[in-house]
């Protein structure tokens, strides 16, 4: 249930034109409330004439976001205490207002207040004495992420909220450029503007590809004299060139960036050795994904004398690494030499499709990171065989902490699962389990759900079409991942009626 504060904003917002003539008389107390539902009715007008009045020293838009009425002291004017507050993690803030899917026309709407916000700060007199007496200090416009983009044509990609956001800047400054200085026949270089605004520190998550890489790295360049400081917390980069990686790279602060997401379809090891020193440089990393779509190039990499030792060397300068993603590795007997010298027990390690040896499942099982491991994935990951005792004994130690567990295409069937069932049914908060691809039959999928009693915080099992539920097959499939075609529609119907049965009884949590 809506508040009665945030009804009423609702129905002053209905007039947008006389909304936004009325913000001036307006408390700066219900600035929250309007933007929430200026931002859920698409009222981009006054969501643009907000931003250009925004009476706070932070703008965030993922915590006005938020149905957060216990964290609203954040927006005070005291600015020590509030940078703290919209930092930190929430645990009693689980449900958002809005989906974290803003669509274009609301972001360029919020970013042209910003804009208006600068070229008002430009102008002499009466305005300018506005703006110095409620500067906007931080623009935090992290946190938006594009889940389901691709199913809503109308939702602003990181990509393009990147362009804007850069263009913005760097079209201030242009502007700046072209007027002629005392000389009429001289313009101001950039390098040699003064920046006599106070600038705004904008945080945002960057998703840079080929297309957009060129005017990001122009941006980023210009941080020092635009009034727009670009600030990155996660960065994520695909299919870059290594030498355009490095150079963008060379353009964070390498204190405030978070996360890193780097994806390339080739790479040669030269480009490697690159690519991994500018990664080390950020030590405030908590989270690093480096993944490669192409095998040979992964396997030709590992089997260069001393580029791995140098990685695993180089790892240990990442003292704050919490989370590690090396997609389509080819690690092969490396687990130990690439983990062993880090500083913080990891919660978060993805290995899929990384050729992985029982050596190294078995260092796994025995290093500090298993008992703080709350997300492991070990897809493509061969677990039907010798790695199947490490797999269960990794389980084991980490069943304390475990919440999301993803062995997809793991080749694992009935006999393998209900003998790892007993580790599995010891990780009591696991929430999330994927077996999709696995070749299991519907007497190892019920096996599974009857033990899911033990299991209460488990909310989503991801699993495969049953075996015994396919017809006219050609021999023993290996992977679940058949025809639709080849589907006994009535058989599934049955085994699916009978599990269905078996998750009401587990309990209204559980859903598969």
């Amino acid at each position: 249930m809506r508040p009665l504060v945030f009804l009423c904003a609702q129905q002053v917002i209905k007039d947008e034109e006389s909304a936004c003539q009325a913000l001036e008389l307006l408390p700066q107390d219900l600035y929250p409330v309007l933007f929430k539902a200026a931002f859920m009715h698409g009222k981009t007008l006054l969501l643009q004439a907000l931003v250009h009045t925004w009476p706070y020293p932070i703008l965030s838009f993922k915590q006005l976001l938020q149905d957060r009425p216990h964290c609203r002291r954040a927006l005070r004017q005291d600015w020590p205490h509030c940078l703290r507050a919209l930092l930190q993690e929430c645990p009693n803030c689980p449900r958002a207002l809005l989906q974290d899917r803003p669509a274009e026309e609301l972001v360029q709407a919020m970013i042209m207040g910003v804009k208006a916000r600068l070229e008002e700060a430009t102008d002499n007199g009466t305005q300018q004495s506005l703006y110095r007496r409620h500067p906007l200090q931080l623009l935090d416009m992290t946190g938006l992420l594009d889940y389901g983009y691709e199913e809503d044509l109308k939702t602003m990609k990181m990509w393009a909220r990147t362009m804007t956001m850069a263009q913005t800047g760097i079209c201030h400054l242009l502007d700046k450029v072209e007027q002629p200085n005392e000389s009429p026949n001289k313009c101001r270089k950039v390098e040699d503007l003064p920046c006599t605004l106070l600038p705004v520190e904008v945080r945002v998550d960057l998703w840079v590809t080929p297309s957009s890489s060129g005017f990001l790295k122009q941006a980023l360049q210009n941080n020092a004299v635009s009034p727009l400081r670009l600030c990155c917390r996660d960065f994520r980069a695909e299919d870059l060139p290594p030498d355009i990686t490095v150079d963008l790279l060379g353009l964070l602060d390498h204190s405030s960036l978070r996360r890193l997401d780097l994806s390339f379809f080739t790479l040669e090891a030269g480009g490697v050795w690159e690519i991994v020193a500018s990664i080390m440089k950020f030590t405030n990393l908590l989270s690093l994904k480096l993944q490669y779509s192409n095998m040979d190039v992964w396997r030709l990499w590992a089997m260069l004398e001393g580029t791995f030792s140098f990685l695993a060397s180089e790892m240990s300068k990442l003292k704050r690494l919490k989370e590690l993603n090396l997609g389509t590795s080819w690690l092969s007997g490396q687990l130990r030499q690439l983990l062993s010298g880090l500083q913080c027990p990891l919660e978060s390690l993805e290995l899929p499709v990384c050729y992985l040896l029982p050596v190294d499942l078995s260092y796994l099982s025995q290093s500090p990171h298993a008992p703080h491991l709350k997300k492991l994935d070990l897809s493509g990951n061969n677990l039907s065989g010798d790695l199947l005792p490490p797999f269960q004994a990794l389980l084991g130690e980490a069943s304390a902490s475990l919440l999301c567990l993803k062995v997809t295409e793991c080749q694992l069937m009935d006999v393998h699962l209900i003998s790892t069932l007993p580790l599995l049914s010891r990780c009591t908060r696991l929430r999330y389990l994927g077996l999709y691809d696995n070749p299991l039959s519907s007497i190892g999928l019920k096996a599974l759900l009857s033990r899911s009693e033990v299991m209460p915080d488990l909310q989503l099992v991801v699993y495969p079409f049953p075996v015994d539920c396919y017809k006219d097959l050609p021999g023993v499939p290996l992977s679940a991942n058949l025809l639709e075609d080849y589907i006994d529609e009535e058989k599934f119907a049955q085994v699916q009626g009978e599990m269905h049965q078996m998750l009401i009884a587990a309990g209204p949590q559980k859903r598969g």
